[in-house]
């Protein structure tokens, strides 16, 4: 018997994605799967029930007692949880580290779990990659926001009333988001700087045409990752970036640690110094704000700067959020999926790792330790 593979309508506030486009849907029923969906499921990010050829329907509470596997964007809540069928599959973005109770009833559930944010970084899995995916719509929708709040042309013009300077821009942080950012205040002709603590970025941000920030401080430690810093060094490299966000028209901030608050690297010291009209557009305002002076969902107006807290930016391009993250779901669970049937291999890393729950436990470490102790 061909699987059941079921996507509901969104109900997380201002969630407008959809786990599964027509596109995506279509190559599973093709792979032999059977595919329900919710009535309305994709109206948010604009793919009509119409669309959707070959797929079934039914309401929440249908999808949610019928699938074998279920597709998510959004966490499911307590009540969505206790309706899944015992032994089910739910994929999707699960927030392990801020949704115990929810990571506590799958396992009670006997749901079998992944979590497509503990998907390994490796370079069989960048196609499976919805955290670099959604970043990168994220970096681009913060510049749109600033470009819209800033009084100011991005790019340099020349009028007959005279020639107007182009923005700078200064990008914090040069991940996937951080370089999208990048790229997309260059397109659109600002003059732009970014930093990372990461010296080994340095390359990257050059070949987008941006100049690095150099603060004289190397966090560079084993294994790729960031060392802690000094004391004395934290000074200086702040003493650096304050003077770079003080020359700035708009400052993006992208910097983010999994599972922890974001870093606090914008203080209410560095604001007064920059000028009026400035624009900061703080990605990471969901986990606390890379600015002291951040509040998720709000733009807060101090000394003339304004400070943008922007939440769930993918959610504001749903239609190209969606159809990357659907992609990035089917190339998951394909693997999976033999002659239409779920077969999972648990030998294969990719699900081993991005596992949560499995068999009424919590098989993700961190975070059974962080629940159970």
């Amino acid at each position: 018997m061909p699987v059941i593979i079921g996507a509901l309508r969104e109900s997380a506030p201002r969630e407008t994605r959809v786990s599964l486009v027509p596109e995506v849907a279509g190559k599973l029923i093709r792979a032999g799967a059977q595919v329900l969906m919710e009535r309305g499921a994709g109206e948010g990010a604009r793919f009509p029930d119409s669309l959707y050829q070959g797929v079934q329907w039914a309401d929440a509470a249908g999808v949610l007692g019928q699938a074998r596997v279920l597709l998510a964007v959004q966490p499911l809540d307590l009540e969505r949880i206790g309706l899944l069928k015992s032994g089910a599959v739910l994929i999707g973005f699960l927030q392990p580290y801020a949704r115990r109770e929810e990571v506590r009833a799958l396992k009670e559930r006997g749901v079998t779990s992944f979590a497509m944010e503990l998907v390994p970084r490796i370079s069989r899995a960048q196609s499976m990659d919805a955290l670099s995916s959604q970043a990168s719509i994220a970096g681009y929708k913060a510049v749109l926001i600033a470009a819209n709040h800033l009084q100011k042309f991005l790019p340099m013009l020349t009028t007959a009333a005279g020639t107007i300077r182009p923005a700078h821009v200064l990008v914090i942080g040069a991940g996937v988001a951080g370089l999208q950012a990048i790229a997309t205040a260059k397109r659109l002709g600002a003059v732009v700087e970014a930093y990372d603590v990461r010296g080994a970025t340095r390359e990257q941000v050059k070949s987008l045409g941006a100049k690095f920030v150099e603060t004289g401080v190397s966090a560079e430690g084993s294994g790729g990752y960031a060392r802690e810093l000094t004391e004395e060094e934290k000074r200086k490299q702040q003493e650096v970036l304050d003077a770079r966000i003080a020359a700035a028209d708009a400052v993006i901030t992208t910097a983010a640690v999994p599972g922890r608050p974001a870093p606090k690297i914008i203080l209410r010291a560095a604001l007064e110094r920059m000028r009026p009209g400035s624009v900061i557009v703080d990605i990471g305002a969901e986990q606390g704000g890379n600015c002291e002076l951040t509040r998720a969902g709000e733009t807060v107006t101090y000394r003339e700067v304004e400070v943008v807290g922007p939440v769930n930016l993918p959610a504001q391009l749903a239609y190209n959020a969606s159809e990357m993250y659907a992609r990035n779901l089917l190339n998951f669970l394909t693997p999976a999926l033999k002659e239409g049937e779920l077969a999972i291999d648990w030998s294969d890393e990719v699900f081993a790792q991005s596992c949560l729950t499995h068999a009424g436990e919590i098989r993700h470490e961190p975070t059974r330790k962080a629940i159970e102790g």
